[in-house]
């Protein structure tokens, strides 16, 4: 299957070596707010929940953006240990930061929280809150990234009308690589003027990524003579430093990248992988690392305690959540 047919694929059922050198990890900014936030999810992974807790409230104090999961998981994290208070706390500075009432409701380990007189205010003051949101984005870019997604999904639907390989391989390269290589430039403009156009921007962190990823997914052929993706990369990152874009966001742009143009053959930070050898997985895990993120181990033992607890703390996934690691058994 050509890849960008496969990464289609992949967006539908979740929708839900690079030649620059990997980050440092010693990189500050928002790179040290991705390594509190990885220490948090390993106390999580350990049930150590009120300490998790904790390190969340400490990035909370330290940066004046934070990403809306952050405060999904730390509104959960309280309930967790029996502070309801903070809970809604947490909850309202999540609708500030986009947290829509539907998704609220559709987590029910929130349930709970129902039967609190806060329950009813907070409803009450939903939309208030979500236009306070509103007014923190920059809504004429907004709305110009999402209409370069739509085109951009509508765009890649061709290749699921090419039914053999060699047909979808033509229809990459011919038809959807000139499409994406506008989209690239559109996008560059748009950074060199706004910053990246992600979740602190126009309040979406799917957007200007999934072009990003769809361009890096044309074909092995394409990303080794690709000039753009490289390009725009250095600019990724600083917005990965600035707070822009998440390091989850970067990692996956990042890893279609890496492994497709590597043929496979690298799996970068394991995000397109669900099996990885033990020297893969350590390779994996440097990366992420450089990154601010948390291991593929911890990350694995997260999609653990969700099952245990009830809890979601809306992971940016592999596409089969956790990651299998085999061992090479030697003789």
């Amino acid at each position: 299957m050509n890849q960008l047919l496969l990464h289609l694929c992949l967006l539908v059922t979740l929708h839900s070596n690079c030649q620059s050198q990997s980050p440092s990890v010693g990189d500050t900014t928002y790179i040290a707010y991705h390594q509190q936030i990885a220490r948090a999810q390993l106390a999580i992974a350990n049930k150590q929940y009120k300490e998790a807790l904790t390190g969340y409230e400490h990035v909370f104090n330290q940066y004046r953006f934070v990403f809306r999961r952050d405060y999904q998981a730390a509104t959960q994290l309280a309930l967790q240990v029996g502070q309801p208070d903070k809970a809604f706390d947490y909850l309202k500075k999540g609708i500030l930061s986009g947290w829509t009432w539907k998704s609220i409701q559709k987590n029910k380990f929130l349930e709970p929280l129902k039967s609190y007189s806060q329950w009813k205010s907070l409803k009450k003051e939903y939309t208030l809150l979500e236009q306070e949101h509103q007014k923190n984005l920059n809504l004429e870019v907004r709305k110009v990234v999402k209409k370069m997604f739509s085109k951009d999904q509508r765009k890649a639907l061709g290749a699921l009308f090419r039914f053999s390989a060699n047909g979808q391989n033509r229809y990459a390269q011919n038809r959807f690589a000139p499409h994406s290589e506008r989209q690239l430039a559109d996008l560059k403009q748009i950074i060199s003027r706004h910053g990246y156009p992600g979740e602190k921007l126009i309040g979406s962190d799917t957007w200007a990524s999934v072009i990003l990823s769809h361009h890096n997914s044309i074909s092995e052929t394409y990303a080794a003579q690709d000039t753009l993706y490289p390009s725009i990369r250095p600019r990724l990152w600083n917005a990965v430093k600035s707070g822009q874009l998440s390091a989850y966001d970067f990692a996956k742009i990042d890893n279609w990248y890496v492994t497709i143009k590597s043929a496979h053959k690298d799996n970068h930070a394991g995000y397109l992988a669900s099996t990885l050898s033990g020297q893969e997985r350590d390779r994996a895990n440097q990366v992420r690392q450089a990154m601010g993120l948390s291991s593929i181990e911890t990350t694995n033992a997260l999609l653990d305690i969700q099952q245990q607890t009830g809890m979601n703390f809306y992971l940016p996934l592999h596409v089969s959540g956790k990651i299998k690691v085999v061992e090479q058994v030697s003789r």
